[in-house]
């Protein structure tokens, strides 16, 4: 280390770490290609076969592997002569090309400040190592294969630059389809037949509507139309190229030709035998890399033969004036030049400004046109190759397209002919996320409900498990419910009860559990205020003590049910003196902080004893005077209340998916719908049940709201569970128009 006996630097030591770093790029580049294979499994499983971007999108940390995946391409002094050598070189410039091409959809959710800096980053990146392999033809460096890697450096910077321009494209795209999907949204409103009076089908009316939305939702989605636009398909044309470049230099270089001819130099790099696991790990990475956009391409050169090879090639070479929208309101507006004081800098800057925009402008048509041109091309070719196939399979697929779903298809101008089978293609989408939702119905909970339907004709328990004659712990008033702690509570109480047996009481607490997990869901949706926000966290903290503990925050419920001789009576007065003893504590030590809040911000340990202590209070003034009979008919009557509970907020379903469909961000719309879809197949069983029963005519806002059916019975206390069929309304009936 340090100086040798003549005074110079001793540099033997220096490249000692080398083939670690080879192991170092080789790791990154098998981490970026499993990131790819995790896209292309979800696109297949899900069946979107233009493979939407997850795991591996244009990011500060893709970015980052990336510039790590690079490292022996921009190596510019280290003396690389084997095979290996030299074909990792170009391994790693194909990369480069696969990854843009590859993550190219993801442009469509980011916003402008993070598409301009990723944009950028990746622009310093490629013209990096564009210029290194550059410098490294001229000096010898890389001494073979000197075609192929010009080659794959042209198509690299041809790629960014579509990539680039792309993103030009999308803060436009964007407004023009999220104006259409409101509008359509208002539209699919006004068929479903929301304000007629007679009785429709629950379950099939919500999948009708929903396919609608998932319609809008998904042929909006900004990665999708990011996929499918001409500049997209044509980079992973680009990308198939660079692919097939690497692979026949591989097979050239291995199998054809003796190593001599080709002429590979003797010796070994620093990299030693890491070059060989580079090289091994990109070339994977590339195959993977390279099946989602050559998909894109070959699925687009199709849709075109079996819709549009007979188009005039005068009407294809047309720019639609979404591709320079945001590039011509820029140069209409006026550019902000505070530092210039004199009228002639000022002149000359607009006058350069506007010029670079024309430039832009005029770059935006080339790539356009000469990507539409070589899809034309293309399309020409094959449909003239395999026409009769297409002619055969065109007949089929005109006829599945569905007129009433085709108007709710939102596409860009241009994109006439992708209509019918995004329509078609998309209810197939429909039907496969409610049958995914299907498999995972939550089976105790429909055998709660199924057990309760005969025992429960309507809702009554709604009303039942909480009375107005237990007088209130403050003069405050009470707070509002929502609809898990009063589950939550009951289930408390259940657990609490002597003489259950296990397997009853394990039932139960699974049936609200799965439960629990909808109604969640249901109020993150419903609570659009979030006044319930306390009462929804306090059912929380305590479910988490009860399910897993058997404890209702300090109350061991096991060792309450197992003391000797005691009664449900006695338990419900134990719980109740319990909450309260627990309510004081709470609200003297916050006394100041509660006073001056309203019920519904009171402390999660308030609102919780508050709750135990109303509902106990409630069961007890309820068998007080009366035979309770045997614990197992008590436990019935709680599963009758917790049942009716849950059965009231699924009455909200219909609703939910309503809101789900009409969320204000574009880029959440398509799996908002996705999310409202599988919760209808997990549900459908469950709506099934529900619309056995009697709902009462109650407004639609006092639904979505456990204290509006109870101010409903309240007031109407003639209403009996016995209505005759024709008074009742179905859950599909319940569905709101957002405002």
């Amino acid at each position: 280390m340090g100086c040798d006996g003549h005074g110079n630097l001793s540099d033997t030591e220096f490249s000692k770490p080398l083939p670690w770093i080879g192991v170092y790029v080789a790791a990154a580049s098998l981490i970026c290609g499993v990131a790819m294979f995790a896209d292309l499994l979800r696109g297949f499983r899900s069946r979107k076969f233009w493979f939407p971007c997850k795991s591996f999108s244009l990011n500060a940390t893709t970015l980052t592997f990336i510039a790590v995946c690079v490292k022996l391409s921009v190596d510019i002094n280290t003396c690389m002569p084997s095979r290996q050598d030299q074909l990792a070189k170009l391994s790693s410039n194909v990369f480069v090309c696969t990854v843009m091409a590859n993550s190219m959809p993801s442009l469509g959710f980011m916003v402008t400040q993070d598409l301009l800096m990723n944009i950028m980053a990746l622009g310093i990146l490629v013209i990096t190592d564009i210029a290194n392999l550059c410098i490294q033809l001229g000096t010898g460096a890389i001494y073979v294969f000197p075609q192929e890697h010009a080659f794959v450096i042209l198509l690299t910077l041809l790629m960014f630059v579509i990539l680039s321009f792309s993103a030009i494209t999308v803060p436009a795209t964007k407004r023009f389809l999220e104006f259409r999907y409101k509008k359509s949204y208002e539209l699919a409103l006004q068929q479903c037949p929301l304000y007629q009076t007679e009785r429709r089908g629950g379950f099939s009316e919500l999948k009708e509507d929903l396919m609608k939305f998932w319609m809008m939702a998904h042929t909006c989605s900004p990665q999708f139309v990011m996929a499918r636009s001409v500049t997209c398909t044509t980079s992973g044309f680009l990308c198939f190229l660079c692919a097939v470049t690497l692979a026949e230099t591989m097979l050239r270089s291995y199998f054809l030709h003796p190593i001599r001819s080709i002429g590979f130099c003797n010796g070994e790099s620093d990299y030693k035998w890491s070059t060989t696991l580079v090289l091994v790990s990109q070339a994977t990475a590339v195959a993977i890399g390279t099946v989602a956009p050559a998909s894109r391409w070959f699925t687009a050169v199709n849709l075109r033969c079996l819709s549009g090879a007979n188009k005039a090639l005068r009407d294809e070479l047309r720019v639609e004036s979404y591709w320079i929208e945001c590039l011509s309101e820029k140069k209409e507006r006026p550019l902000n030049l505070w530092i210039l004081h004199g009228r002639r800098s000022r002149k000359l800057a607009h006058d350069l400004y506007r010029c670079v925009l024309d430039l832009c402008i005029a770059t935006q048509y080339g790539i356009v046109l000469a990507s539409k041109f070589l899809r034309f091309t293309a399309v020409y070719c094959v449909s003239r190759v395999l026409q009769c196939c297409y002619l055969t399979s065109n007949s089929d697929s005109s006829s599945g397209s569905n007129s009433s779903t085709r108007q709710f298809v939102l596409h860009l101008e241009g994109e006439a002919e992708l209509v019918d089978y995004m329509a078609r293609s998309n209810r197939e989408a429909t039907d496969h996320l409610i049958q995914k939702g299907r498999k995972k119905q939550p089976v105790n909970l429909i055998e709660l409900l199924e057990a309760n339907n005969p025992i429960s004709k309507g809702f009554e328990g709604i009303r039942d498990f909480d009375s107005d004659e237990v007088a209130s712990l403050t003069t405050s008033g009470e707070p509002p419910n929502c609809w898990a702690l009063p589950l939550v509570t009951l289930t408390s109480i259940a657990v609490a009860l002597p003489n259950i047996k296990p397997c009853a009481l394990k039932k139960l607490v699974k049936a609200v559990n799965e439960a629990l997990f909808y109604v969640k869901k249901f109020e993150d949706v419903l609570d659009i205020e979030g006044e319930l926000a306390k009462s929804r966290k306090a059912a929380e903290v305590v479910w988490l003590g009860v399910d897993l503990y058997h404890k209702w925050l300090n109350v061991d419920l096991r060792k309450l049910s197992k003391q000797q001789r005691i009664q449900p009576q006695e338990v419900f007065k134990e719980l109740a003196d319990k909450a309260k003893k627990e309510f004081s504590e709470s609200w003297e030590k916050n006394l100041m902080l509660s006073m001056k809040q309203k019920p519904s911000r009171w402390l999660i340990k308030t609102l919780a004893a508050n709750s135990m202590y109303r509902i106990s209070q409630t069961l007890l003034k309820k068998y007080e005077s009366r035979n309770v009979g045997t614990e197992d008919t008590l436990l019935k009557d709680v599963e009758r209340m917790v049942s009716d509970i849950v059965a009231g907020c699924f009455c909200n379903v219909a609703r939910v998916v309503g809101m789900k469909c009409l969320v204000t961000a574009v880029e959440v719309w398509e799996a908002s719908v996705r999310e409202a879809a599988m919760h209808l197949g997990r549900t459908e069983k469950i709506l099934e049940i529900i619309d056995r029963r009697c709902i009462p005519p109650m407004p639609h806002h006092k639904v979505a709201i456990i204290d509006g059916w109870r101010e409903f019975y309240r007031t109407n206390k003639c209403i009996s569970s016995t209505a005759h069929p024709s008074s009742q309304c179905t859950t599909r009936q319940l569905i709101l128009t957002i405002e």
